[in-house]
């Protein structure tokens, strides 16, 4: 239980770390078709290289299962990823940050919706508490109390509820399709899907236009590790072992990781108040999960 913890706690940081270094990607003038594509291909090209070489250098065999997901169901699985990237980014374009920030945290309790919805699942007493815990801490960390906001984009806002609502099937989806493979083949072939899915809405135009000659290419490494390599393999060992409802409580790490980032790398003022929104997060993260961090210590 605990190596499921960590591992998805892990997956949340390094999707963290992954917005500033698309913010800077943006500093350089590329496009959302670019940041995305390179993304996906990239990470798509590093997952499958580390699949086979495992595969050279370790024999390994799929769990038994009476049931064997094909293969082109992951793929199809993976849009869902693809879609998080797309729609996120737009809304950031579109809506200051720090809205969508909070338009993308509310995977948390769209997630345990989904769950209780389709799989008749009901969260506890202690997950619902922490899933408001992360929503207030959200707002307070976000800074959206002392931005002042006049005018909002809706189609800003709808593209992070969507970001969202995506991540959310991410989620499920993790925990309940593909488990019997190992987690780098699974991860290589939902990426794949995404890849596939952000190459159709946008056409890889950084492919021929010399964009790579440039720091896209330093870019689209960076973020490929951190949004399509750690994460979806963590995710994919890790979310089985807890659960979906206490990984997207545990998925919260991200904002206040991209908080610190935002703090260290881009030189953003960081107030108390942000802060405390940071602790009451992290607090949120802890609860649902104190009782297996007791038994393990």
């Amino acid at each position: 239980m605990l190596k499921g913890i960590l591992l998805v706690f892990f997956g949340a940081c390094s999707y963290g770390i992954l917005s500033t270094f698309v913010k800077l990607a943006y500093r350089d003038g590329y496009s959302l078709g670019d940041v995305t594509g390179v993304q996906a291909l990239f990470g798509a090209i590093i997952l499958w290289s580390l699949f086979f070489v495992q595969t050279k250098t370790t024999a390994y065999k799929l769990k038994k299962t009476k049931i064997i997901t094909p293969w082109w169901k992951m793929v199809l699985a993976g849009s869902c990823t693809g879609l998080v990237s797309i729609c996120y980014y737009q809304s950031v374009k579109l809506v200051p940050n720090s809205v969508a920030i909070i338009l993308l945290m509310q995977f948390i309790w769209m997630t345990i919706l989904f769950e209780f919805v389709v799989y008749k699942k009901k969260p506890t007493s202690v997950q619902l508490f922490a899933v408001l815990l992360v929503l207030g801490g959200t707002v307070l960390a976000s800074g959206m109390l002392e931005a002042s906001i006049h005018t909002l984009s809706l189609k800003g806002i709808g593209f992070g509820i969507l970001a969202a609502g995506a991540y959310a099937g991410f989620l499920i989806l993790n925990g309940k399709i593909g488990n019997e493979y190992p987690p780098l083949k699974k991860s290589a072939l939902m990426v794949t899907g995404a890849c596939i899915f952000i190459f159709i809405l946008l056409p890889p135009a950084f492919l021929f236009n010399g964009a790579l000659q440039g720091s896209l290419l330093k870019w689209g490494l960076i973020i490929a590790v951190f949004g399509t390599v750690i994460p979806p393999v963590f995710y994919a060992d890790g979310v089985p072992r807890i659960g979906t409802a206490v990984s997207s409580i545990l998925s919260a790490a991200e904002l206040p990781v991209a908080v610190l980032m935002a703090a260290i790398v881009l030189n953003e003022e960081v107030s108390v108040l942000r802060w405390v929104g940071v602790v009451v997060i992290l607090s949120a993260m802890i609860l649902p999960n104190l009782k297996y961090l007791k038994k393990a210590s």
